[in-house]
C-alpha cells in the first residue's frame, strides 16, 4: 500500500517540486539554528569566563592580603568555598551536581598546594602541570575522570604563588544538549509540515495543470470547439489557458479556412473533370471505332487526375490536422480477406503467390472508406512495384492494444535512398510510374486514427510493411466494403 502511494507521488512533478523546496527550507533552518547555536555557546562561554575571571582576582587578592599564620588555609579555603556557592546547584536526575568548582593554590615553599573542590587534587595537578595557561586568560583542560573540559584561570603573584580556579559547567552544557534536542523535534516536525504543505500547494496547482493537459489532449480536428478554463485568478497558469484559447481560435480558424479551400478546389476541379469524363463518354458511345481507344484512354486519365485529386486533398486535410473521421466499428479481418481476394487474379497475372494469415474478429473504431482505401493502396504498392513471379504474405494479428497488418514480400525492397522517405509525399522510385501518394496517404490515415506505419528489410531479402491501428473498444463489427 505504501510502495503503491509513493510511486503514484513520484509520478507527479509536486513530489519533485516540494520535495526540493523543503530540503531547502531543511538546510536553511539548521544553518540557522547552527549558528545560534555558535552564539549562545559562545555567549554561555563568555560569561562563564568573566565570572572565572573576576573570582580568581577576587581570590589571589585575598590570599595576599591575608597574613601567613596558622589561620591562614582556613580563611582562605572558606572564601573559596564561598565562591563555589555562587555557581547554580543543577543536578541531573541521580542527584549528581553538574557544575563543579576548584581551588587551588601552588608555589608555597615547603607547604602543600591548598586545594578546595571535588575529590582528590593529584589528577587536576597534573592536568594543570602539562597545560599552557596564560596568565589571568582562561583557558580548557581536560581532567583524567571528567567527561567535560574545566575552564581554568591561573593568577600568579610576584613571590610565586599561583592560584587557580576552575569550573566544569556541565550545566550549561546540558542546556545546550536539550536545546538541541528540542530543535530537532521541532526542525522534524517543521520539515514534515513544510513538505505536505508545499505538496499540496504545489499539487493543487499542478491540478490546475492537469486538466489543461487532458482539455487539449481531447482538442482534435473534430472538435476544436472546446476551451480551457481559465480560472478565477489571474496568475500565470490562467494566463496560459487564455493564451492556449487564443492559440485555439487560430486554429479552429485556419482548420476551418483550410476545409473551405480544399472543399472550394475539389468542388471547382472536379465540376469540369466530371463534364469533361461524360462529354468523352459520350463520343465514345456515339463515335466510330476508331475513337474508342483514344476516348477510352482519355477517360481513363480523367478518372486517375480524380483520384490524384482527391488523394491530395486528404493529405493535405491530414496534415493540416483537418482530416474529418466518420468513425464506426470496422471488422479489418472481414475488410482485408476482400481485397486480397479481389486482388487474387490480378496478382495471378503477374504470377504473384499472395497468402493470406488473417486473425478473425479483428475491431478497429476507425473510418470505413479510409481503411478502405488504405488497404487498397498497400496492396497496390505491391502489385505496381513487385518484379512478377514473387510471394507476397499477407499477416493481420493483434499485439498489445493494437491490430497489426503486416505486408511482407521476397521482391528487392527499397532502395537505400528511399528508405527513410518512403511516406513522403511525391516520393517514388526510379522507374516507378506512380505519383509517389500511396505510402503518404497510408501513414496520413494510420497517425489520423492513432496509429503509425513502418517499414522494413525483410531477412533474406524484400520489404516488410507493418500497420498498426488501435482496437476498438467493442469487438463486435460487421464487415464494411465502401468505394
Amino acid at each position: 500500500m505504501f510502495s503503491k502511494i509513493l510511486k503514484t507521488l513520484r509520478q507527479t512533478a509536486a513530489w519533485r517540486m516540494s520535495l526540493w523546496a523543503t530540503l531547502a527550507f531543511a538546510v536553511g533552518t539548521a544553518l540557522a539554528f547552527g549558528v545560534m547555536y555558535i552564539l549562545v555557546a559562545n555567549i554561555m562561554r563568555e560569561r562563564s569566563d568573566a565570572w572565572l575571571s573576576g573570582e580568581a582576582e577576587v581570590l589571589a587578592q585575598v590570599s595576599k592580603e591575608t597574613p601567613r599564620d596558622n589561620l591562614y588555609d582556613r580563611l582562605v579555603e572558606e572564601v573559596a568555598e564561598l565562591a563555589t556557592q555562587e555557581v547554580p546547584d543543577e543536578r541531573n536526575r541521580r542527584g549528581e551536581r553538574l557544575n563543579s568548582v576548584f581551588f587551588l593554590q601552588t608555589g608555597r615553599s615547603g607547604e602543600p598546594p591548598l586545594w578546595v573542590g571535588p575529590g582528590s587534587s593529584e589528577p587536576f595537578l597534573h592536568a594543570i602541570s602539562g597545560a599552557q595557561l596564560t596568565n589571568g586568560v582562561p583557558g580548557s583542560i581536560e581532567i583524567s575522570g571528567w567527561r567535560t573540559p574545566f575552564r581554568v584561570v591561573s593568577r600568579s603573584r610576584q613571590d610565586g604563588v599561583t592560584t587557580y580556579l576552575g569550573l566544569s559547567d556541565r550545566g550549561a552544557v546540558r542546556v545546550l544538549h536539550r536545546l538541541t534536542d528540542k530543535f530537532i523535534g521541532m526542525w522534524i516536525g517543521m520539515v514534515a509540515f513544510g513538505f505536505l504543505l508545499s505538496f499540496f500547494s504545489a499539487y493543487r496547482n499542478l491540478q490546475r495543470v492537469e486538466r489543461i493537459s487532458d482539455t487539449v489532449s481531447h482538442i482534435g480536428s473534430d472538435d476544436l470547439g472546446s476551451r480551457l478554463p481559465e480560472g478565477r485568478h489571474d496568475d500565470e497558469i490562467s494566463r496560459l489557458s487564455r493564451t492556449f484559447n487564443h492559440m485555439l481560435d487560430r486554429i479552429q480558424k485556419s482548420v476551418h479556412q483550410l476545409r473551405a479551400v480544399t472543399g472550394s478546389i475539389a468542388h471547382d476541379l472536379k465540376s469540369p473533370v466530371t463534364s469533361i469524363r461524360g462529354s468523352l463518354e459520350l463520343a465514345l458511345s456515339n463515335g466510330g471505332e476508331r475513337w474508342r481507344e483514344s476516348v477510352a484512354g482519355a477517360i481513363d486519365g480523367l478518372d486517375g487526375l480524380s483520384r490524384l485529386l482527391n488523394t491530395t486533398l486528404d493529405l493535405a486535410e491530414a496534415e493540416g490536422g483537418a482530416l474529418q473521421l466518420r468513425r464506426e466499428p470496422v471488422d479489418l479481418s472481414s475488410v482485408v480477406r476482400q481485397f486480397v481476394d479481389l486482388y487474387q487474379p490480378a496478382m495471378a497475372e503477374r504470377h504473384h503467390d499472395i497468402v493470406a494469415d488473417l486473425e478473425p474478429g479483428i475491431v478497429v473504431d476507425a473510418d470505413a472508406s479510409l481503411i478502405n482505401r488504405t488497404v487498397v493502396n498497400l496492396l497496390d504498392n505491391e502489385l505496381t512495384h513487385l518484379p512478377e513471379g514473387r510471394r507476397i504474405e499477407v499477416l493481420l494479428r493483434t499485439r498489445n492494444q493494437d491490430a497489426e497488418l503486416v505486408i511482407e514480400d521476397n521482391g528487392p525492397g527499397f532502395p537505400a535512398e528511399l528508405k527513410g522517405r518512403a511516406f513522403q509525399r511525391f516520393v517514388k522510385g526510379e522507374h516507378s510510374t506512380g505519383h509517389g501518394l500511396g505510402l503518404a496517404f497510408v501513414e496520413a490515415v494510420a497517425q489520423a486514427h492513432g496509429g503509425h506505419v513502418k517499414v522494413a528489410d525483410r531477412p533474406g531479402g524484400g520489404a516488410i510493411l507493418t500497420l498498426c491501428l488501435p482496437l476498438a473498444p467493442s469487438l463486435k463489427a460487421s464487415p464494411v466494403l465502401k468505394a
